[in-house]
């Protein structure tokens, strides 16, 4: 699956998504970091999951004895922000109401996916930075900005370059929030 692919058809806009820039550098962390990205920008009736990835990785027990694998679904909310924001750099806008979207979001999401039914889920907030700038890229003017992003490295805290903007993955919040079901 495409870096800068959604499930939106939406009609090609020459004016770039700054969200959609955040997301893609998220994803590429994220499969820099192991990660499969199962789905980007899944859409049903109560809401969006920006992007859904799983991992799957060995388990150690306490004397470093291989275990079964485990798998883990991390539904990620992204939130991509300008210098100046008056919301935390988005960690404001993770209000309760929006936590319970985004559970409601995802258990219909897994609804459908018996599959995925022994998956641990969790729910992972990722903050992105994103100013215009006017350096150059450092890509020749041909590239597309998923062959630049493709050749890029991103690590938190660092800022890379693409398509006219700096972007920094400013934080990545594993399991930034739990429901608590009444």
């Amino acid at each position: 699956m495409s870096l800068f692919s959604s499930h939106k058809s939406a009609c090609i806009s020459p004016k770039i998504d700054k969200g959609i820039l955040g997301e893609n550098l998220v994803a590429k962390w994220l499969i820099q970091q192991g990660w499969q990205i199962l789905h980007r920008r899944w859409q049903c009736r109560w809401g969006e999951l920006d992007i859904i990835a799983v991992k799957t990785a060995p388990l150690k027990d306490s004397s470093s004895q291989n275990l079964p694998n485990s798998s883990i679904i991390a539904f990620v909310e992204v939130k991509t922000r300008s210098r100046g924001n008056w919301d935390e750099n988005g960690l404001l806008a993770i209000t309760e109401s929006k936590q319970t979207k985004l559970w409601q979001t995802a258990e219909l999401f897994l609804s459908d996916r018996p599959e995925l039914a022994d998956y641990s889920c969790r729910f992972d907030v990722a903050l992105v930075r994103c100013n215009y700038t006017q350096k150059k890229s450092p890509f020749p003017i041909a590239t597309s900005r998923e062959e630049q992003l493709s050749k890029l490295t991103v690590e938190i805290g660092n800022s890379v370059n693409l398509a006219g903007y700096q972007l920094i993955l400013q934080n990545y919040i594993s399991s930034a929030f739990t429901i608590h079901l009444d």
